[in-house]
């Protein structure tokens, strides 16, 4: 999608994506992956999801990418949290304890941007983009994670028509085709989760870059 969309999109408080509580799928599934304590996670296109500070809470530091500086301050005051902001090349970033968000374009980052980074949880990013820019997403992470860290990958299913995209549906070929070259992928879980008013069939993969 187009800066423009999402910078209008938490301009005008239209952010039904965000969730008010922690995403069940990561606290169901965090452990299956073997993330080190007190390692960096990275939550690419993450809003101010409320599952960053669950991550910290079990001892890990955060780095989030966010597109809109809404979405980044809105984090920091709802969790009381002291923070500071600077520029940093391409990103403004903000910083406070456990928890680091670099506000401005996801294809910007460098690997040095990374470093410290043990995993990765994508619940809102790979279903955030469109077909082509879900391919560049996907290349452009297999050029920022190192081998041996693991991701765990949340995506939706529907039916045509059923919801207007985003967030996307991803099925599980496209998923294999975009990471199984790079990554050994695993399917956890598949639940159930509301989208827009809809039931709809939610997959949790663990994926360990080779």
């Amino acid at each position: 999608m187009e800066h423009q969309f999402w910078h209008e999109k938490w301009e005008a408080d239209q952010i039904p994506f965000h969730r008010g509580d922690v995403n069940p799928v990561l606290t169901n599934n965090w452990r299956a992956l073997e993330a080190p304590a007190g390692g960096k996670v990275l939550l690419p296109l993450c809003g101010k999801t409320r599952d960053l500070a669950w991550l910290t809470a079990q001892g890990h530091q955060a780095l989030g990418v966010e597109l809109s500086e809404i979405a980044v301050r809105a984090f920091f005051e709802e969790n009381g949290l002291v923070v500071t902001r600077e520029q940093a090349g391409p990103f403004i970033r903000y910083h406070a304890e456990q928890v680091e968000y670099l506000c401005g374009d996801f294809f910007a980052l460098q690997p040095e941007h990374l470093d410290g980074v043990v995993a990765v949880y994508d619940r809102a990013a790979l279903i955030a983009l469109p077909p082509p820019l879900r391919a560049q997403y996907a290349a452009k992470m297999w050029t920022l994670l190192q081998p041996g860290v693991e991701v765990l990958l949340v995506t939706i299913s529907y039916q045509d028509g059923q919801i207007n995209a985003p967030p996307f549906r991803v099925l599980h070929a496209e998923v294999e085709a975009l990471y199984a070259p790079w990554c050994a992928v695993e399917l956890l879980e598949e639940s159930a989760d509301d989208v827009k008013g809809h039931l709809c069939p939610q997959f949790a993969y663990r994926l360990q870059v080779r």
